[in-house]
């Protein structure tokens, strides 16, 4: 059995990663999913959190907001509204994010309106959890 498979993480602005992983872990509704080589084939939705891919035995980490995934079991391929590295973070614009979000979660909204805050809010936080977990690595 192959030890690897093809891994293509892509944002909307830029191709983010692409190349041979050893392990894959990443966000869904219903909890993480793993991938290794061989993996049956599946289409999911990816939730807004963090990825973490093995690369010639080194962990990766990246930040997510939200996307979908195609697993294969040679390949996987992970469109994301947008991927980041922890150090590409911009911690004070994610926190003006959550403070925005927080303050309109008080005020009276649509219900529409209040699940795109509440997902605005989500998105804030991964960002600042991921870019503080991992803050000594660059």
């Amino acid at each position: 059995m192959a030890k690897t498979f093809r891994l293509e993480l892509l944002a909307s602005d830029r191709p983010f990663f692409i190349g041979e992983c050893e392990h894959l872990i990443y966000p869904t509704h219903d909890g993480l999913m793993g991938v290794l080589p061989g993996h049956a084939t599946v289409v999911t939705i990816v939730a807004a959190g963090e990825i973490k891919y093995k690369v010639d035995g080194e962990w990766r980490y990246c930040a997510i907001s939200e996307g979908f995934a195609e697993v294969r079991k040679d390949y996987v391929l992970i469109l994301g509204d947008a991927i980041e590295l922890p150090h590409e973070i911009d911690v004070k614009r994610a926190e003006e994010a959550a403070e925005r979000a927080k303050e309109l979660m008080q005020q009276k909204q649509g219900v529409l309106q209040y699940y795109h805050t509440q997902a605005a809010l989500n998105r804030a936080m991964n960002r600042l959890k991921i870019s503080k977990r991992h803050s000594h690595e660059i």
